[in-house]
């Protein structure tokens, strides 16, 4: 046989194990470092800090030991508005799943609407610039509402972009969020 008909059968597997033993020859390539944040968008997230509505930093990793509910919304946004007496209801029924707010808006608008709509979970203000963070998180419109579910090591369980199912949410709360 030429030398190269050789080659050819050898590299395109005509010699049973001749091609797997070129393969394995070669050197492994480094790998590179891992960015847990595109691995693990729940990692990303729970890696972030935000004020609270007395300007004090919370990191939201102080929730990250239980299931958690991540509500991205705005005083500006009607269904966001809408949602918040069911989500607040939510957090009451389920005292085992963490429940956070987080405002795509500045302070004083927050402070003046729960002066209004009080909740009883944690809201912090995110301001516009969490917009980016949720197109990490597949909201690629950057919508609201949009609202996270999270399991206790911070994985993303369900993604919902526009107003909650109520019912749907308190079934899979209710069954435990693994």
């Amino acid at each position: 046989m030429k030398r190269r008909t050789v080659l050819r059968t050898l590299l395109l597997g005509g010699i049973p194990g001749a091609a797997p033993a070129l393969v394995r020859a070669a050197p492994a390539a480094p790998a590179a470092p891992a960015d847990s944040s595109a691995a693990d968008p729940g990692a990303g997230l729970l890696a972030q800090t935000y004020p609270d509505l007395q300007g004090k930093p919370q990191p939201l990793a102080q929730w990250k030991s239980k299931p958690l509910v991540v509500n991205f919304w705005a005083t500006w946004c009607p269904p966001c508005v809408k949602e918040m007496p069911e989500l607040d209801e939510l957090h009451k029924r389920h005292p085992q799943v963490g429940f956070l707010g987080l405002a795509v808006d500045t302070a004083p608008n927050v402070v003046k609407f729960v002066s209004k709509v009080p909740v009883s979970y944690t809201l912090l203000v995110a301001g516009p610039g969490v917009i980016d963070v949720m197109r990490k998180l597949g909201n690629a419109p950057g919508g609201l509402p949009f609202t996270l579910v999270l399991a206790a090591d911070g994985r993303i369980r369900k993604q919902i972009l526009g107003p909650v199912d109520i019912a749907d949410l308190d079934r899979m709360l209710s069954a435990g969020v693994a």
